[in-house]
């Protein structure tokens, strides 16, 4: 199974030789942590929600470029600089996904790059059907 690198046009790359905001292996499609920046690279969005809502907009927009859905994520993880605004996370996050939610792991870090206050990674898994219906 080869290895595909996923681009999107609404997804700025990094320089080459750095890493792959996307790539694909079979029905899998893993997303390096995205962050908010504009087209300049410089930080977007001046509160956890703001960059929050962006970075699942730029997800969408690199697993759509690999045939899939927000709806196909199963993991996300997500590093904060202060836990204590969370709620603008789950509060994008909830607009972002339905249904059972992915497995998600929150960890608060010191620092990320200057001006950046959220930065999220992700697994997805192509054709499955999208969000699975909560068992009882």
């Amino acid at each position: 199974m080869a290895i595909e690198q996923i681009t999107s046009p609404s997804v700025a790359e990094p320089a080459a030789g750095m890493w792959s905001n996307c790539l694909k292996v079979g029905d899998m499609v893993y997303v390096s942590g995205l962050t908010a920046r504009d087209k300049d690279q410089k930080p977007s969005g001046t509160d956890d929600y703001a960059q929050t809502d962006l970075i699942f907009k730029r997800m969408a927009a690199l697993i759509e470029a690999a045939g899939g859905s927000l709806a196909d994520v199963v993991k996300l993880t997500i590093f904060v600089v202060d836990i204590g605004r969370r709620e603008q996370v789950w509060r994008a996050r909830r607009e972002a996904f339905s249904g059972v939610f992915p497995a998600c792991t929150l960890v608060e870090v010191s620092a990320l790059a200057p001006g950046i206050l959220v930065e999220i990674e992700a697994v997805a898994v192509l054709n499955q059907g999208g969000r699975p219906v909560a068992s009882a």
